[in-house]
């Protein structure tokens, strides 16, 4: 595998696209399906819910520059990274006003930052995208999604050492990662990465024991808990990081706790590791 020449990589910082897309309210029916919700059906004016804009702006890569793990072949907005595996590792956001069922939406995108690391399984490049979008009334959400890209390690790399997740929880709920629900998201954010739905690949050639559930999947279910349990409650930002993999073939939980105006959320697998930890900050 080619190493990253750093400096080549990071003259892609600054490098700007902007995009428009109408939040048309069959995507929105869909993912309250996903999430097994009794949402009312949405219409004209509906609120959208913090990280459901995700289901817009998706990628529309055309099917002869797509590469062969399912992502758009390496170059264009995003930096060329010569690493085979990406991974979305992260975000931060801002909600500052409502996005809203029928709205056209501008979303302008920026390479903020472009970091290469040395760790144990070799290179890593981290890819900083800042994301802004605006409706008529002006900006409305401000979002930085951290990307991952790294070798794929050998038999031998040692794994790295997995933190045990809080068992302080105030309140739960279990998740069954099964294939239809990860292909139906995959489908929501027109997200062609195998590893996500295709079983032969992930294993064959990827080398995990099973489908890896989104990222951005679990950080949905995760503020879908508080949403659940603290349902007139506004969030005015979110953090989340993922810690580790999660798997198809075992059942994990979502879990969260309120102190004041900030509710801490995590997902710990079946093993009670912990996977993912986020930070919810209420108005």
């Amino acid at each position: 595998m080619q190493t990253p020449n750093f400096e080549q990589l990071r003259a892609w910082i600054g490098r700007s696209e902007s995009r428009q897309d109408q939040l048309t309210p069959t995507p929105v029916a869909a993912l309250s399906a996903t999430l097994d919700r009794d949402d009312p059906a949405p219409a004209s004016g509906t609120e959208l819910p913090p990280l459901w804009h995700w289901i817009y702006f998706t990628p529309l890569t055309r099917h002869s520059e797509i590469g062969e793990d399912g992502h758009a072949k390496r170059g264009g907005f995003l930096p060329p990274v010569p690493l085979p595996r990406r991974m979305w590792a992260g975000g931060r956001l801002d909600f500052l006003q409502p996005l809203r069922v029928g709205e056209n939406v501008t979303r302008v995108s920026t390479i903020k930052d472009v970091t290469v690391k040395e760790g144990r399984s070799g290179s890593l490049v981290f890819v900083c995208v800042r994301h802004e979008f605006s409706n008529a009334q002006g900006l409305a959400l401000a979002e930085e999604h951290d990307i991952v890209y790294r070798d794929a390690p050998a038999p031998d790399a040692p794994q790295p050492a997995p933190t045990p997740a809080p068992r302080d929880e105030q309140f739960r709920r279990e998740i069954v990662p099964d294939p239809v629900l990860l292909f139906r998201y995959s489908a929501l954010t027109f997200n062609g990465h195998r590893i996500h739905y295709d079983r032969s690949y992930v294993t064959g050639v990827e080398g995990y024991p099973g489908l890896i559930v989104h990222g951005p999947l679990i950080a949905t279910l995760l503020m879908d808990l508080l949403r659940r349990n603290l349902p007139d409650a506004t969030v005015k930002r979110f953090s989340f990081k993922a810690v580790r993999p999660t798997f198809d073939i075992h059942p994990f939980t979502v879990c969260g706790k309120r102190e004041g105006q900030t509710v801490t959320l995590w997902g710990r697998d079946h093993e009670g590791w912990l996977t993912m930890q986020a930070t919810a900050e209420l108005a």
